[in-house]
């Protein structure tokens, strides 16, 4: 029997298509810094597909929105 998926950070590199390690997300984010009036969506480090899932994860205030606003956090760190 299949438990409920876990809506981590690394779940949430994998379903982006990224190294979902915890070493490579920690390089990703270093690498990856917005500026504090930067939205996260709006960065162009993302293809459309991945924006996509962005934006619609967070409309729908879905499972993935507490994940998806940890990165947003760790990504803006002078917000």
């Amino acid at each position: 029997m299949l438990g409920e998926p876990e809506y981590n950070m690394n779940e949430l590199f994998a379903q982006l298509g990224l190294d979902s390690s915890d070493e490579a997300i920690n390089q990703f984010i270093e690498k990856n810094k917005l500026a504090k009036d930067e939205k996260l969506v709006d960065s162009d480090i993302w293809t459309d597909n991945q924006r996509m899932f962005l934006q619609e994860e967070w409309k729908k205030d879905a499972a993935w929105v507490e994940t998806i606003d940890e990165l947003n956090v760790r990504m803006h760190p002078d917000a």
